[in-house]
């Protein structure tokens, strides 16, 4: 046997393991006792354009606005991501400090543990997601709406592709950012004097359904990685022309396990076809003309490419999932986002609801 099937044999072993522990072993936790019923409407695949419009939810509507933060985290005080890990490219910068953009909608009660959304590359789309909380957490349609989730915008922490403080966050095959976000972000969040003062019991769920990450291109890899990983912490995922493509860094040492990093999703590996389905809830989308659209199989770097087989291996595979493909678009093309934001997390959120 190679010394590469070794590793991913082990891998395998390791991963069954972990979710093979009997449920009397285990401590309940909120999503033992939790369950929904969100049917299958919006579910599969969509076309969407050429023609594109915003979508009036995602405008300001003159409904209750709610609060607004802004902090800092310095990359130096983190025991994840310090900004000093031996992989990264001397020649591309890393922030000294992250920003942290918060959103807390007026339909949030103090004291009520809240559900979260967590976007990448903050502030990024922090606007219209503000301006959906403030229209579609008090609509009366019971289609379309919101519940009153807080909206935790997370700045990367600089510079992109291989070798950076961003494509290691974003592209490492791990659990990594997953640990950063719950271990260091959202206790930062919960913590900040500003928002204690003005909301003193703030508090966010610990149910995993609960819990949803946004992104787009390396953001989007993250996304689908933090559920990937930990699905017992992110359950609700929302890709925009996710990079799920080879771009993990080449030093990386999960390397060893996932040598083609997020291509591995879909391809080689096959990781979402012959691993166990996962408690997760997932949006997809590709633009017509994302990057590489036009690049040979042997690149592992054509966006068009991988998204596509991704969802047809959510679809493949059972998955409550949502693949939207955008005509005469690009990569993180604003006028998508406009156009369908509202109602991906309209979708994204039906059939939850507070324990």
């Amino acid at each position: 046997m190679s010394m590469k099937s070794m590793v991913r044999l082990t891998s395998t072993c390791c991963f069954i393991a972990l979710f093979a522990i009997p449920a009397g072993d285990r401590p309940v936790s909120a999503a033992d006792t939790y369950s929904e019923k969100p049917g299958t409407e919006g579910n599969g695949n969509h076309v969407v354009g050429p023609d594109y419009s915003i979508d009036p939810d995602l405008t300001d509507r003159g409904n209750p606005k709610g609060k607004f933060f802004e902090f800092s985290m310095p990359l130096a005080d983190s025991k994840i991501f310090p900004g000093t890990d031996s992989t990264l490219d001397p020649k591309k910068e890393v922030r000294k400090e992250r920003k942290i953009f918060v959103y807390i909608p007026a339909a949030y009660v103090d004291g009520t543990k809240a559900p979260i959304l967590v976007t990448m590359d903050g502030p990024s789309r922090l606007d219209l997601v503000r301006n959906a909380l403030d229209n579609l957490t008090i609509s009366k349609d019971p289609k379309r709406t919101l519940p009153a989730f807080i909206a935790i915008a997370v700045q990367n922490g600089g510079n992109d592709g291989k070798g950076s403080e961003r494509g290691l966050e974003y592209d490492t095959m791990s659990d990594r950012f997953a640990r950063f976000i719950n271990d260091e972000v959202l206790p930062a969040v919960l913590g900040n004097e500003k928002i204690k003062a003005a909301y003193p019991q703030i508090a966010f769920t610990e149910n995993p359904w609960g819990k949803a990450v946004m992104g787009c291109s390396s953001g989007g890899a993250a996304a689908l990685t933090m559920g990937w990983f930990r699905p017992d912490l992110f359950r609700r995922l929302i890709t925009y022309s996710g990079t799920f493509v080879d771009q993990q860094d080449d030093d990386a040492a999960e390397e060893a396990t996932y040598p083609l990093g997020a291509w591995e999703y879909h391809s080689s590996m096959k990781l979402i076809e012959n691993r166990e389905k996962k408690p997760l809830r997932i949006f997809t989308h590709v633009a017509e003309n994302d990057l590489r659209a036009d690049d040979p199989e042997e690149t592992y770097h054509n966006w068009v490419m991988a998204n596509e087989r991704t969802a047809a291996a959510l679809e493949a595979k059972g998955y409550d999932y949502r693949y939207v493909f955008s005509r005469a678009t690009r990569h993180c093309d604003r006028k998508v986002f406009e156009h369908t934001l509202a109602d991906t997390l309209v979708w994204m959120w039906r059939g939850y609801h507070a324990e």
